[in-house]
């Protein structure tokens, strides 16, 4: 069972770590709330996802792979974004394959 502190923290926090996974809004919630432990933990991980979307545009522009890349990669954004929204919204720390190992190594 969650403590209250833990309970407080992502009330405070949630919709900060809702917000993070919308595009660059991610990094509203790395400046606005860096101590929130839960709103930080969504806010690594939407980070890491819009640099792969940053990756995936750029990408986009070689010839025929390139429209594969935009196609498949942002379907895949989309739904892992609204998966996260989701669970934030519910007060969870998902970890969301590939994505989350990435955001626990970067140094903020």
């Amino acid at each position: 069972m969650p403590k209250a502190n833990d309970e407080e923290m992502i009330r405070e926090g949630k919709f900060f770590a809702v917000i993070s996974y919308i595009s660059f809004l991610c990094i509203i919630t790395l400046v606005l709330k860096k101590n929130n432990k839960f709103a930080l933990y969504h806010a690594r991980q939407g980070l890491v996802l819009f640099v792969m979307e940053v990756a995936a545009f750029i990408l986009s522009i070689i010839p025929l792979l390139g429209w594969l890349i935009w196609v498949f990669g942002y379907a895949l954004f989309l739904l892992v974004s609204l998966w996260g929204i989701m669970q934030a919204a519910l007060g969870i720390y998902c970890r969301i394959p590939v994505i989350t190992d990435i955001s626990e190594k970067v140094i903020l």
